[in-house]
């Protein structure tokens, strides 16, 4: 399941949805849809900011898509979450008994043996 990123903003607490690139030998600000990584030289944007954004003066804002906004959990989130539940409501096997003892293994079937206190 993806973890949500937030916006690079500082104090800004939204969902990014847009990553903010820049192409220093031409003068460009390139705003995108949400990189699939975080990238240490990239800033995620929540829709608020990727819409107020501006460039210095004399630099150029490429935008890849005309409005962002947040997509919500893709079906692929909602399986990873159920699979998830599913997993943590499974019974867990009990602990085998300090009376059994391990003799044998051969890929994944052990051959197990009873210790008996009782044989003396």
């Amino acid at each position: 399941m993806r973890s949500v990123r937030q916006c690079s903003r500082s104090a800004c607490t939204n969902a990014a949805v847009a990553t903010l690139t820049y192409v220093y030998a031409d003068s460009t600000a390139v705003l995108g849809p949400l990189a699939h990584l975080a990238e240490p030289h990239s800033y995620d944007l929540c829709a608020e900011h990727a819409e107020r954004l501006t460039a210095p003066r004399g630099w150029e804002v490429v935008r890849l898509m005309p409005e962002f906004e947040d997509a919500g959990p893709s079906p692929d989130d909602l399986s990873a979450l159920a699979d998830a539940v599913r997993e943590a409501g499974r019974r867990r096997r009990p602990a085998e008994p300090s009376t059994v003892t391990e003799t044998a293994r051969r890929g994944h079937l052990r051959v197990l043996r009873a210790d008996d206190d009782n044989s003396a």
